[in-house]
């Protein structure tokens, strides 16, 4: 939750009961009503109305926010979430809490959803430690066993507090943020469990309490995965799939944060260095490429014919030729990529860099360049796209590549037939369709299916 949605003040805490009530946080304009009085009714139009102004400044979480349930709870701090989509909220703090920043808290609790807080939470509970019930004690500090739930909450709001305030949701005072500890913006929770010692804040954030979708660990008040009105998975996923396909659809519109979530959530970043190198080994291994006779070892076979001897049948190393694409449209740092890509393919074929060449091709394909060291390559370029010319050059190549490899972003016309040779096409990612301001509906062509395809970053 937000910071100033959960601290305490100097309100005296109340003595253990059965369901306690919720701490009252500090606030500079917020009314003095008593929190959890007996019988405040939840203002449900003000809750509604801070969800719409949430989805007017953050549109590319309305998905989202109108996916969650609503649940009454007076037992609840303040607002907190659970893994089936459940929003339960606290009628006082709905009534002492601005819009704005009860619209924050919308965005703030939807996160931890959205970024599957809960299942992360678990796994490293897992890993790392046990869990605990997490209550708190008289004293407000949280018994030894519950630091654990408290210490993943934490980082999981330092993880996603960094950049939802501003543009029209005010940050809170007081709010949950990686510089309490001194700690950089932007890394995942994961990171500031490994990095950090939180122990230091469990007694200022004791009340602290974003539910169970902020760290994996059920409390006394959810309605659990059997109760009404919860998501199923498949449901949830329909969420998040249609919140990244609006975040990638306007990447101006979110934080950088939103947007490498988008990128990822669902296709995780595959091992594309092991499955390049793969790639080159299997095609540079393919039946009948490269087989010769050498006398150098004999042929098992020659004991079969007394007074002969037989040539053994070896293979050649392979040779590959890597085509990279030089045109305006590929940045400095793939090229950078490209030419440790070119390191990463010579050790591939056993470390022979005589084996390896190197031909830069925009519009025009260059002279291919033997590989001394990949680090001195001259990469010219900077125009137009057509990598036929970079592939007619290899193929003209003496001796002809067994391998040819292409590095590119795709957005090239390609060869109108398959070349004697295998081909890897290393593919840096771009939009489904590429914008082009005197052809909008351009769209490049697919890479042809007589290659292997593998995406690099």
């Amino acid at each position: 939750m937000t910071g100033a949605a959960k601290r305490p003040g100097s309100h005296p805490l109340p003595r253990p009961m059965s369901r306690p009530a919720p701490p009252r946080p500090v606030r500079a304009t917020v009314p003095t009503a008593p929190v959890g009085r007996p019988g405040l009714p939840l203002d449900m139009e003000k809750l509604l109305a801070a969800r719409l102004h949430a989805v007017k400044v953050r549109p590319y979480l309305a998905a989202a926010l109108f996916a969650l349930h609503v649940v009454e709870d007076r037992s609840v701090p303040t607002m907190a979430v659970d893994a089936h989509w459940r929003c339960y909220v606290s009628p006082g703090f709905v009534a002492r809490t601005p819009v704005e920043e009860l619209a924050g808290v919308w965005v703030h609790e939807v996160s931890h959803l959205l970024r599957d807080h809960h299942g992360r939470g678990e796994r490293y509970a897992r890993e790392h430690e046990e869990h605990g019930p997490g209550e708190r004690s008289e004293t407000g500090v949280p018994p030894a066993e519950g630091l654990g739930r408290l210490r993943r909450n934490i980082a999981a709001d330092f993880e996603i507090n960094d950049d939802i305030y501003g543009d029209g949701l005010p940050l809170p005072v007081g709010a949950v943020l990686p510089s309490l500890l001194r700690l950089p913006d932007g890394l995942l929770m994961e990171e500031y469990l490994r990095t950090a010692s939180m122990s230091g804040l469990a007694a200022d954030l004791a009340w602290l309490d974003c539910g169970s979708g902020a760290d994996g660990q059920d409390r006394p008040w959810e309605l659990g995965p059997d109760g009404a009105h919860g998501l199923s998975r498949q449901q949830r996923d329909a969420v998040r799939f249609r919140v990244a396909e609006g975040i990638k659809g306007r990447p101006g519109h979110a934080p950088e944060g939103w947007r490498r979530w988008a990128d990822e959530a669902f296709h995780p970043p595959q091992p594309w260095r092991q499955l390049l190198g793969a790639a080159v080994r299997s095609a540079a291994g393919a039946p009948g490429l490269g087989e010769d006779h050498s006398y150098r070892r004999p042929s098992r076979r020659s004991a079969g014919v007394p007074g002969v001897l037989l040539p053994s049948l070896r293979r050649t190393p392979p040779r590959v030729c890597v085509v990279i694409d030089t045109s305006g449209s590929v940045s400095d740092a793939e090229l950078g990529s490209a030419l440790l890509e070119v390191a990463a393919i010579s050790r591939a074929v056993g470390g022979r860099r005589d084996l390896v060449s190197v031909i830069s091709c925009d519009a025009a394909a260059g002279v291919a360049v033997p590989l001394c060291r990949a680090e001195n390559i001259a990469l010219v370029g900077g125009g137009g796209t057509d990598l036929r010319s970079g592939f007619a050059r290899a193929l003209r190549s003496r001796p002809r590549p067994d391998v040819i490899v292409a590095l590119t972003d795709g957005q090239t016309p390609w060869p109108s037939a398959p070349p004697p040779c295998r081909t890897v096409v290393g593919l840096f990612p771009r939009p489904a369709r590429s914008m082009d301001e005197e052809n909008p509906e351009y769209a490049p062509d697919a890479p042809p299916h007589w290659a292997r395809v593998v995406t690099i970053g």
